[in-house]
């Protein structure tokens, strides 16, 4: 099985939920579909939905929720 990464698109700060008191889009270990939602990227106060883009199993997050990232950056990796 490979191990696969999902990147981030921006630079800014990473949230694994959609708010403060909602459960987390993906938790480790979980499955995840090329279309999922795994997180968002907040660039001055805009907010931008970060899709998994690979379908697979295991996702296993690589940074923390609410942990500032770069473009480019690995968020997940997945096992595909």
């Amino acid at each position: 099985m490979a191990i696969l990464e999902i990147m981030s698109p921006l630079p800014g700060v990473f949230y694994r939920r959609p708010s403060p008191d909602s459960p987390a889009f993906k938790e480790d270990g979980e499955s995840v579909a090329a279309a999922d939602v795994i997180g968002l990227v907040e660039v001055m106060k805009s907010f931008h939905e970060v899709h998994a883009g690979i379908g697979g199993a295991n996702i296993k997050f690589l940074v923390d929720d609410g942990d500032a990232v770069m473009a480019g950056q690995a968020l997940a990796e997945v096992e595909a």
